[in-house]
């Protein structure tokens, strides 16, 4: 259970060409392939679903280490999205319910045990909250597929682990944390100390609910900061279900508050809360803008944020054309698409563009859709009706500029939120599916000539949050790695993350740095201080 995050993804990512082996697509393609209609037929039927081994636990707030109803007495559903039926109601938090999370963050900061206790008594405790969220892998596992629709294995065999060990690897700094000597002229001491910031606010969203929660957790944890997470609409049971483990293993009441809730309520008066030091945010740009305006309007906290993106995947000429493919694929389908860092601009040289594209074709084809509890299925349905139409809009819009639909363009069957995998080739970079972030099962693949045109119209984007590089030339990954403007730049990989791996976006993409040990500075305050020494002459 303690495997490298990205050798799990690589074994996923290695047996996915000989598990696909069945498909759910009609030898013609799409209904739609080649039309300049927006009309969507069935062309598959999915299987009845399958019923999930894990029982709902936990609808309520957790506030100051209490399971509680939302003030108003409001919930809302969250939905299957194999199906669009209820898995439950879930506690609707507001303002109200924002304050009095932030009530019980600040008490327990100010004055409860947290920041107070030792570094190393912290790490015991979040240690045993990794120990307990690994025993209770598969239900954890189970109740992610069922709110969030990815395939079982993914979350059982990828994303607990990583959970785990993420949880683990933020244990590990908690002691680790200090501050520096520093010479300074005159007979002084100076010495720097790392504090704790305070109060966090976090908001989450829902195509990693658990990741992102360990993501933002597990640093403000182990720096010594009290909690208040808001978590997605789509989303909310998993994180609920984890906080109580936490609570298990000994972390003392207000230090992780969870208020479930929508953005424009509890979302924006976390964001807004003069009380709240510092605001963590994943999701979209556009709702990134949005929080950071909230929070510089009132207390000026510091913000990070991680947004979208709209990644190139560069494969060279000299690129070994199954791999790069299988590659690419991977690279845009993981997660149903619901990628921030999702390889969703495929430059492949003009030399091998026309075997790429028809391989791509292929193994789209080949990609096995359906109930994600099934064993074998590597994608599942879109989170909900709302992302599900949006992807059905893009690909429409792409048919209507003039893009090749090589296969897919569809919905899959006639309940649930699932899309064909879709490739387009033949797509310009003025098309809205190249710069616009669809979020969904859609390779939209293009051609160049040489690397300077490449480079050029890679970073021609206002997104820099990731980018593959596929060739077998030192001298040309070099080069491109150097010049693309991304946070993260994977060169014969994709989707490649650690525990101890930054991860973050230039431009619109955010500003910050999650993961590893650049993500302990989000959540810590230095401070220096200075006492004059009285004997100088020692000096």
């Amino acid at each position: 259970m303690a495997m490298a995050s990205s050798l799990r993804i690589s074994r996923l990512l290695s047996r996915s060409l000989s598990s696909a082996s069945t498909s759910f697509f009609s030898p013609g393609g799409s209904a739609i392939l080649g039309a300049r209609v927006s009309k969507y037929t069935t062309n598959a039927a999915i299987e009845e679903p399958i019923k999930p081994s894990v029982q709902v636990e936990h609808t309520q707030l957790l506030i100051d280490g209490k399971f509680v109803d939302a003030a108003s007495g409001k919930t809302f559903p969250t939905l299957d999205p194999r199906t669009g039926e209820v898995i439950a109601h879930v506690a609707e938090g507001h303002s109200e319910d924002i304050d009095r999370a932030v009530a019980a963050a600040r008490k327990a900061f100010d004055q409860g045990p947290w920041p107070k206790l030792t570094a190393y008594e912290r790490q015991r405790i979040l240690l045993r909250a990794a120990d307990l969220i690994e025993k209770h892998n598969d239900d954890i596992a189970a109740l992610e597929t069922w709110d969030n629709g990815k395939p079982y294995e993914q979350s059982a065999q990828i994303e607990i682990p990583m959970l785990v060990r993420l949880v683990r690897y933020y244990a590990g700094w908690a002691d680790k944390i200090h501050g520096l000597t520093v010479p300074a002229d005159g007979p002084y001491h100076v010495q720097t100390l790392h504090e704790p910031i305070g109060v966090a606010g976090q908001i989450i969203p829902w195509n990693f609910p658990l990741l992102m929660f360990a993501w933002k957790v597990g640093p403000a944890l182990a720096c010594g900061n009290t909690i208040v997470l808001k978590t997605a609409e789509q989303t909310p049971l998993s994180a609920l279900y984890v906080a109580r483990l936490f609570l298990e293993a000994g972390l003392p009441p207000g230090v992780l508050n969870i208020v479930s809730g929508y953005g424009p309520t509890a979302g924006a008066a976390l964001a807004s809360h003069m009380d709240v030091d510092k605001l963590a945010f994943t999701g979209s740009t556009e709702t990134g803008k949005v929080v950071l305006q909230l929070a510089a309007k009132s207390n000026l906290k510091p913000v990070t944020l991680e947004l979208g993106g709209k990644s190139p995947f560069i494969v060279c000429e000299d690129a070994d054309i199954d791999q790069a493919v299988e590659l690419a694929h991977f690279a845009l389908f993981f997660n149903q698409g619901q990628c921030c860092c999702a390889g969703s601009r495929t430059f492949v040289h003009e030399s091998i563009h026309e075997e790429f594209v028809a391989k791509a074709k292929a193994r789209a084809l080949k990609r096995v859709v359906g109930d994600p509890f099934k064993s074998g299925i590597e994608q599942g349905p879109q989170i909900d009706s709302d992302q599900f139409e949006k992807i059905l809009k893009y690909i429409r819009s792409g048919v209507e500029s003039g893009a090749t639909l090589e296969t897919g363009g569809d919905r899959l069957g006639n309940k649930g939120f699932y899309v064909q995998p879709t490739v387009f080739s033949n797509v310009q970079d003025n098309m809205l599916i190249a710069k616009e972030e669809i979020f969904g099962p859609v390779q939209s693949i293009f051609k160049f000539k040489d690397i300077g045109e490449v480079i050029e119209r890679a970073n021609n984007t206002k997104y820099g949050l990731a980018a593959g590089v596929f060739t077998k030339n030192i001298d040309t990954a070099n080069t491109l790695t150097r010049a693309l403007r991304a946070g993260t730049v994977w060169v014969n990989c994709f989707d490649t993350f650690d525990a101890a791996i930054p991860f973050g976006g230039y431009k619109m993409s955010g500003q910050g740095r999650e993961k590893g040990e650049y993500s302990l500075k989000n959540y810590l305050q230095v401070k220096a201080v200075v006492t004059p020494l009285k004997n100088p002459a020692w000096l």
